[in-house]
């Protein structure tokens, strides 16, 4: 039996390293989308995702699931395992993976703006100050603040697909509340990456007719890029959750833009520029402020 001290040292390391291991995802999936179709990679990203976490989630039975319940999960898949990835993957072809990593705090930001939506709950103080950070922030990315004679050829298209697919990502992470009332959030992932993946594979090949032109040299580095970015960076937030809760969790989780950044420095010789120092911070504080224990977020 673990003492209370124990306890929160091991939440800590978990949530240490998801933040890690998604850290390195922009910088992992870099190489691998210069030369292998965004869409296929997405696919098979979360189909060993779902192969990785069925260990985990087998022994999880559905439950008392109603009718909607099940709409709710395709829309979970559809969001979260299709369409989010799919844009991810794409804009990454085209941006760096340091942008990327930096670009990834617009999840937080969406996450707020349609819990209010939808959710109808309210930001105090704190919350209007986070979103406001979050979101100058996501502007330096994708402006460099250059803004002389402005016109919408100077935005980084590959940015907001980027930013675009951390909406649905966050459609995805409230849908997922709902149902969590349910169904163990492993289990729901474990759903979600196999419906997903395999309905991108599916369009990818029959509808798209993407050939499956891979090299045997790039299999380890997709297997890797599911194993570790994906299904193990969710497998650590989530025993996080368990021991030290869902805001101390959150906060650590929001360091894997600093390790984005570093890994694309590491791994890919990316200099980090002036400006995503600058947007760095102040994502960095638009996140701390959104996750203070004072909750920037009430319902309402």
């Amino acid at each position: 039996m673990l003492t209370v001290s124990q306890n929160k040292r091991l939440g800590y390391a978990f949530a240490f390293l998801s933040a890690l291991t998604f850290g390195l995802v922009s910088a992992m999936a870099k190489p691998l989308v210069s030369s292998v179709n965004p869409l296929l990679l997405a696919s098979f990203v979360y189909l060993i995702s779902a192969v990785t976490l069925t260990p985990l989630a087998q022994k999880i039975k559905l439950g008392s699931m109603k009718k909607r319940d099940y709409y709710i999960i395709l829309l979970i898949s559809i969001s979260g395992a299709i369409i989010a990835p799919s844009l991810y993957f794409s804009g990454l072809t085209h941006t760096s993976a340091s942008d990327a990593a930096l670009l990834a705090n617009g999840e937080s930001f969406f996450s707020v703006l349609l819990a209010i939506i939808f959710f109808k709950e309210k930001l105090n103080t704190f919350g209007y100050v986070s979103v406001l950070l979050i979101l100058v922030g996501l502007i330096i990315v994708t402006t460099d603040l250059n803004f002389s004679d402005f016109t919408l050829e100077q935005i980084h298209y590959q940015d907001v697909l980027v930013i675009t697919s951390m909406l649905f990502w966050a459609l995805d992470n409230n849908l997922s509340r709902i149902i969590a009332q349910k169904l163990h959030s492993a289990k729901i992932v474990q759903i979600k990456s196999a419906i997903g993946g395999t309905s991108l594979f599916l369009i990818t090949v029959f509808w798209f007719k993407i050939p499956l032109d891979l090299d045997v040299e790039q299999i380890p580095a997709i297997i890797l890029l599911g194993t570790v970015g994906f299904a193990s960076s969710l497998y650590f937030f989530l025993n996080g959750l368990k021991h030290i809760g869902t805001i101390r969790t959150i906060m650590i989780f929001s360091l894997s833009s600093v390790f984005g950044l570093v890994s694309a420095f590491i791994l890919l010789g990316e200099q980090i520029s002036f400006y995503q120092i600058i947007a760095a911070g102040i994502m960095f504080g638009g996140v701390y402020l959104m996750n203070k224990k004072e909750s920037s977020i009430s319902p309402a």
